[in-house]
């Protein structure tokens, strides 16, 4: 069973070693979660099997990240973040 489907164990995912990543992650799970598509809900799981390292040069702009999808997803979220 992927993360995708099991929204507990995607709430645990999340809870990640940064907490810049934590007060991305957790409210985009809460408030957003369920109006993605099931596509952008897989690209989610493989993007929280990246490292927190990495993760955080991508959300902080000073990396892009170049798998497009995941790429795309980190968009997603900094876009739901400024709203």
């Amino acid at each position: 069973m992927s993360l995708s489907e099991n929204k507990p164990r995607l709430r645990w995912a999340c809870r990640r070693g940064m907490l810049e990543l934590d007060v991305l992650f957790m409210p985009f799970v809460e408030e957003a979660w369920d109006d993605l598509t099931k596509q952008q809900k897989q690209d989610f799981d493989r993007l929280l099997e990246c490292d927190d390292p990495e993760l955080f040069a991508w959300f902080m702009g000073h990396e892009e990240c170049k798998d497009e999808a995941l790429n795309a997803m980190v968009q997603i979220i900094l876009n739901r973040v400024k709203v």
